[in-house]
């Protein structure tokens, strides 16, 4: 495996608390289990985030698109 095994992508910009490079529309990450906890905590302005197997290509986590930001509380 390389060093980079997952890609969480979007095609907007993606933010959140854990989001460790705000802005930025993809992040590299060795581990599946990190890769999809990120993606699921995270969130764009109405764009779908994925997390893709890089090696295969498969999307191994989508999480829709929200209409609604994020303002800073939990829930």
């Amino acid at each position: 495996m390389t060093s980079a095994d997952y890609r969480i992508e979007s095609t907007q910009p993606i933010a959140g608390r854990f989001w460790p490079v705000a802005g930025s529309l993809q992040l590299a990450v060795k581990d599946r289990a990190l890769a999809v906890s990120l993606a699921a905590k995270s969130f764009t302005s109405n764009s779908e985030i994925r997390v893709v197997h890089v090696p295969t290509g498969e999307v191994v986590f989508r999480k829709p698109g929200q209409r609604a930001e994020w303002n800073g509380e939990d829930f």
